[in-house]
């Protein structure tokens, strides 16, 4: 009986040691499986995480890229009587080089552009008269002329304010400096349209920007005349989203003799005709009295030839 009694408790001891072993293995188990998975939960969090990262990044370098059209075209949505400058470059192009344009849709349009203001004594005249035609213009203005005293910043801000659009013409409208010898210097150019951006932006707010520039004498003056440099400074103002605008008709206000108001307007009358697009240079600066007093019944005529009046942004 004895013997039973030791052989029992040495198998419940046996047994007692198997049951602890087999709990250690069991909790080995749990724990090395426990670490396994939370590894790869954490690779796979981290390889989601990657992947959003760059489907971000991608989306962000896309909405960069496209930043300056998204922000042309709500600018053009916002406003009912802009058309993209970018299409006026290449409708003026195309007619120049005696192709059909593009946009030759038989629809007439007339766009009344202004250069070299603002001024103190025509620009206010030109203004007081869109307003009461109901008609807008799009002012190319030089940086100096907007830079000149507080009341030309202000008449900056009231042509924005009255629905006008706004180019760039340079700052120093100086031939000397922007065309050396006849040739084109890009970085002056660059520089001066850079300078006036500046001063647009400093009297309209740092969010405000324009795409459309004109050369002082015509874009077609000087590519005739340097048709490499030019060739240059166009892909220099393509990168930066700017659009040079020449014109197809004029009121010759700053060409040859002295015109009174009837005179001007009969130069309109003529450039215009069979045009279904015309683009009409004029000029709001000091002594440009009678372009101001001839701007009443341009736009009348214009009115009774069924021409819409639009601007460039």
């Amino acid at each position: 009986m004895k013997h039973n009694h030791r052989y029992n408790s040495k198998m419940r001891n046996i047994k007692r040691a198997r049951t602890i072993i087999l709990f250690i293995v069991m909790g080995v188990f749990v724990i090395v499986g426990s670490a396994v998975m939370a590894q790869k939960f954490s690779a796979s969090k981290q390889e989601v995480q990657a992947l959003d990262d760059t489907s971000k990044g991608t989306n962000s370098e896309a909405n960069n890229s496209d930043n300056k059209e998204s922000t042309t075209v709500e600018s053009l949505k916002n406003d009912p009587v802009a058309d993209d400058v970018a299409f006026v470059e290449k409708y003026l192009d195309q007619q120049m080089r005696g192709q059909m344009p593009d946009g030759a849709d038989g629809k007439k349009v007339v766009y009344l552009t202004f250069d070299d203001g603002p001024s103190e004594t025509v620009t206010p005249q030109i203004l007081d008269t869109l307003k009461a035609e109901n008609v807008h213009a799009t002012f190319f203005l030089v940086g100096k002329s907007v830079n000149e005293s507080e009341t030309t910043k202000k008449l900056v801000k009231r042509e924005l304010s009255e629905g006008n659009a706004i180019g760039n013409h340079t700052y120093s409208h100086n031939y000397n400096y922007l065309y050396p010898h006849g040739k084109i210097d890009l970085n002056n150019c660059m520089a001066d349209f850079e300078k006036t951006n500046q001063a647009l932006k400093d009297v309209l707010g740092q969010d405000f920007s324009t795409r459309a520039v004109r050369f002082p004498g015509g874009h077609m003056t000087w590519k005739s005349k340097d048709a490499k440099g030019m060739g240059d400074m166009d892909k220099a103002l393509h990168d930066k989203d700017y659009h040079q605008v020449d014109w197809n008709s004029l009121s010759k206000d700053a060409e040859g003799a002295p015109k009174n108001a009837e005179q001007l307007k009969q130069e309109v009358i003529k450039t215009m005709s069979g045009r279904q697009k015309g683009i009409i240079l004029m000029h709001d600066t000091y002594g440009k009295e009678e372009t101001g007093k001839a701007l009443p019944e341009i736009i009348k005529y214009l009115k009774e030839q069924g021409y819409e009046f639009r601007t460039m942004k």
